[in-house]
């Protein structure tokens, strides 16, 4: 997996745990360091640690792929998720505003990214899986009527009885 999916994959986690103002740095060639930031912000300290930890999880679970360290405190408001040449910066709101990472790095381009496509498309598909099921039920139970329709004798229909005489006297 290269760094670029890499760091998608990392926001696209940190967007699962409703991180916000989720912004990818392309650093190759300005840092010797990393080649891609993944900047997120959070609201509070409880969302701090399951968006880093949603991100180790998912990393690791997924795509086979441990952090190779994880830095900073709940106290600092400020948590850093190394893997290979990504670096997931998790900031409290107020944090990053102060240090102003993008800013910081203004040379480096932003990747463009969207979260995946939401939910109701995943239950779209499967709507229309169930009706292309039952559409094909009614065919088959169709076909099957007129196959047996075919084998059955014709049913006669019964006479019809001619209207009796009257009588004269």
């Amino acid at each position: 997996m290269d760094a670029l999916e890499t760091a998608q994959l990392c926001a696209k986690y940190a967007d699962d745990k409703k991180a916000e103002n989720i912004v990818l740095l392309d650093l190759r060639g300005l840092s010797p360091v990393t080649d891609f930031f993944v900047i997120c912000s959070v609201g509070s300290s409880p969302q701090l640690r399951a968006v880093r930890d949603e991100v180790v999880v998912q990393m690791r679970e997924q795509h086979s792929m441990k952090p190779l360290f994880v830095d900073g405190s709940f106290d600092s408001q400020w948590i850093i998720v190394n893997f290979p040449n990504v670096l997931v910066h998790v900031l409290s709101e107020e944090k990053r505003e102060y240090y102003s990472l993008e800013e910081l790095w203004g040379d480096a381009p932003v990747v463009p990214w969207a979260p995946e496509v939401p939910a109701p498309v995943e239950a779209k598909k499967k709507a229309t899986k169930k009706t292309t099921v039952a559409k094909k039920a009614t065919v088959k139970k169709t076909a099957v009527k007129k196959a047996a329709a075919k084998k059955a004798p014709a049913k006669k229909a019964p006479a019809k009885k001619a209207p009796a005489k009257k009588k004269t006297a």
